[in-house]
């Protein structure tokens, strides 16, 4: 968080002397002593979201990848009216027990069309999809896995 910060301090003075930078590595400290003290952050979590960064960084590649195709298979369901979509409900429990990787989770699946998370409580969703199709392995998703891994490191 602290580099974030400072990044952020750099980008909004548009500039990049070492006054600016001195300063930046200063007020920046002092953001990331408050997020410490008073937001339950910690020099530990730091350190585990730099082991993280290159898991986040895939994660939200195969996101990206994964909205393609979604976006496809919503164009195709719509634009082919050979059948009418079948709208359900599917309940299921991630196994996710970081907040944080259970809220990221809601949201990829909300981000990606066809999909809406409805409800998530406790740790279990509930999922409305747009098509039967768009259910079938929701429960086994690449991104559980992933998650997963993250929460371990």
């Amino acid at each position: 968080m602290f580099i974030a910060f400072l990044i952020l301090w750099i980008i909004f003075n548009a500039n990049f002397t070492i006054e600016i930078l001195l300063i930046g590595i200063v007020v920046s400290a002092a953001l990331f002593a408050f997020c410490c003290k008073f937001m339950d952050y910690s020099l530990e979590k730091e350190k585990m979201a730099y082991r993280n960064i290159f898991r986040i960084f895939g994660y939200f590649v195969h996101l990206l990848i994964e909205i393609v195709k979604s976006n496809l298979a919503v164009m195709r369901l719509i634009m082919t009216q050979k059948e009418e979509p079948e709208p359900m409900l599917v309940t299921f429990d991630a196994g996710l027990t970081n907040p944080a990787a259970q809220a990221l989770m809601a949201n990829t699946i909300t981000i990606t069309p066809g999909t809406i998370t409805v409800m998530l409580k406790e740790g279990t969703y509930t999922v409305h999809c747009l098509d039967s199709d768009f259910a079938q392995g929701i429960e086994q998703s690449d991104f559980i896995d992933r998650l997963k891994t993250m929460e371990k490191h």
